[in-house]
């Protein structure tokens, strides 16, 4: 198990140093010029160490790992990088947690009974943070992410420029750096979305070539002395068709299902929940963590400080799978099923890269 290393070389640690020129905990040195961080959704560190070879252009960047947060999900991952908060503070706690009684996605900013909640929901009042530590940073990303939900909570403040296609990301970010911008943020999901999709398999290491060679070329336009800062919000894991039922004796307490397949929260009765994660010790603790969420709170995988709102947000017990597996929720639920799964506290979910080079 990998706990998030928060202040010691943690996402959270990226834009105050990338914004003060002082790289503090982490493993890169900066340039004189402007720096850019560009976060690849789901480029793990020990992916990037597997498929080395696919990855000339990156393998030569200089840096380390550092950690995600907790949950190792997009949402809780990409909000602690903006924020620099962890996610006990900025409260976007989990890929699907509950508000107003609701099972709220927080990507897709809805439920299944309520589908879009910008209005009801206020992003601005489920992340009360300003993004950027309040300053209006240059960000690019893709222009389908302009007005949703998420990010209102994730980026707002940020004078965003949209791309649709690779190619016009590498003209739009260097176009943005030479127009005197000090710090830019990037954006790029495609490795997450090939994984999730296909898993680990050929079609995911086209699309590590591809990405490579895109960094290649954000390298060739970018202005010299800037410094380019790699990152992501966390790895994967190939868990193919292995979606595992939690088992009836765990469930006979349960009242509620959320958090994904990799971090599983269970809801129940106050009452329930000793019973419930001992049933769980009994029936899963040969393939995942099994914690309560007093337990979790008091080894600080979310962070300091969490407030009475965010706490009603989590469940009462998780399960988070070490074995290559996830656990199904019926209401769980996406367009397809998923093949690449993240959200546990593995190394190949929790190791990101923080690695830079200067042109």
């Amino acid at each position: 198990m990998i706990l998030p290393a928060y202040g010691r070389g943690c996402l959270t640690d990226l834009l105050p140093a990338l914004t003060s020129a002082d790289p503090g905990p982490l493993p890169v040195r900066f340039g004189p010029g402007p720096r850019v961080l560009f976060v690849l959704d789901g480029l793990g560190w020990v992916q990037m160490a597997r498929w080395r070879h696919l990855l000339p252009n990156l393998s030569a960047f200089l840096g380390d790992s550092i950690t995600t947060v907790a949950p190792s999900t997009t949402a809780s991952a990409l909000t602690s990088v903006t924020t620099s908060l962890p996610p006990s503070q900025h409260g976007i706690v989990g890929y699907r947690m509950v508000i107003d009684d609701m099972v709220f996605n927080s990507l897709r900013w809805g439920s299944t009974e309520r589908p879009d909640c910008r209005t009801t929901v206020p992003p601005e009042l489920i992340q009360p943070y300003a993004p950027f530590m309040g300053r209006p940073m240059a960000l690019v990303t893709k222009a389908e992410f302009q007005t949703t939900g998420f990010s209102r909570a994730h980026l707002r403040g940020g004078r965003l420029t949209g791309y649709r296609t690779p190619a016009v990301l590498v003209h739009e970010l260097a176009r943005v750096v030479r127009s005197g911008e000090d710090v830019v943020y990037a954006y790029y999901d495609g490795v997450d979305k090939v994984a999730h999709e296909y898993g680990l398999g050929t079609e995911y290491e086209a699309e590590l070539a591809f990405v490579d060679r895109m960094v290649g070329d954000v390298v060739d336009a970018l202005p010299s002395r800037t410094t380019l800062v790699i990152t992501a919000d966390h790895g994967q894991v190939d868990c193919g068709d292995r979606i595992h039922p939690i088992n009836q004796d765990v469930l006979d307490g349960v009242t509620l299902l959320s958090g994904e397949a990799r971090f599983r929260w269970l809801h129940c009765d106050r009452g329930d929940i000793g019973r419930v994660v001992e049933a769980a010790v009994a029936h899963h603790s040969h393939e995942a963590w099994i914690r309560s969420r007093d337990q979790i709170l008091d080894e600080g995988w979310f962070g300091p400080g969490i407030s009475s709102g965010v706490i009603d947000r989590l469940g009462d017990v998780a399960m988070l799978p070490f074995e290559p597996i996830g656990y199904s929720d019926p209401a769980d639920t996406g367009p397809f099923e998923l093949v690449g799964r993240h959200g546990s506290l593995t190394a190949a979910e929790m190791l990101v890269p923080c690695v830079a080079t200067i042109v």
